[in-house]
């Protein structure tokens, strides 16, 4: 992923609901806005349909803050969204995975993350956060530009898209049933949930 100075420095106006949001913080450019975003505390919201629940709960996961960010960069007509991610989630990425992998005799775990993108220029606002992750997502299976605010569904839906087009299909995945992957993908959130409460 990119260093934050490449990301844009706007100034913020009051145009939408975000804008105001961040002005009412203090915060008057688009770069301080996505600092602050970073800094805030890793963790899962309240509420999936609230776009202010990450000040509310104080804290986001990559789908909230990527789609608070991405959602203030479409109020002030900046070109940087939000893109969804399939990647290969393996012990190298979280201790506890290979457990998972032998249990299932599976070579990874499809997991979804998010991430922004501004120009040829990929930002990560969860780098770092204390997300059960022990290194940068940077390779994808596949990813996607979506809604700053897609639904958990159209989330789901894009990931078993991928699933059956791009990942069963491959040699590596040769004979393992999709339920078989869908279990493990519960077991590889349940971890990371446990490392994010430790």
């Amino acid at each position: 992923m990119d260093s934050y100075d490449k990301l844009p420095d706007a100034e913020i106006k009051p145009v939408g609901e975000l804008s105001i949001k961040f002005l009412d913080l203090g915060i008057k450019t688009f770069r301080r806005a996505c600092d602050y975003v970073h800094k805030i505390d890793y963790g899962h919201n309240t509420n999936h349909e609230d776009k202010l629940i990450l000040f509310k709960d104080k804290k986001g996961t990559c789908t909230t803050k990527h789609a608070v960010i991405a959602s203030l960069a479409q109020e002030l007509e900046i070109p940087l969204y939000k893109h969804v991610c399939i990647y290969q989630f393996t012990e190298d990425i979280t201790t506890g995975v290979d457990e998972i992998l032998k249990k299932y005799e599976i070579p990874y775990i499809p997991m979804v993350h998010c991430f922004l993108v501004y120009e040829n220029y990929r930002f990560d606002l969860t780098e770092g956060n204390h997300n059960g992750k022990k290194k940068p997502i940077d390779d994808c299976i596949h990813a996607e530009r979506v809604n700053p605010f897609i639904s958990r569904k159209d989330e789901y839906l894009l990931f078993k898209k991928v699933l059956k087009e791009k990942i069963l299909p491959s040699k590596e995945m040769e004979g393992i049933p999709e339920k078989t992957l869908l279990k493990a993908r519960a077991k590889g959130i349940n971890l990371l949930m446990n490392c994010i409460l430790e």
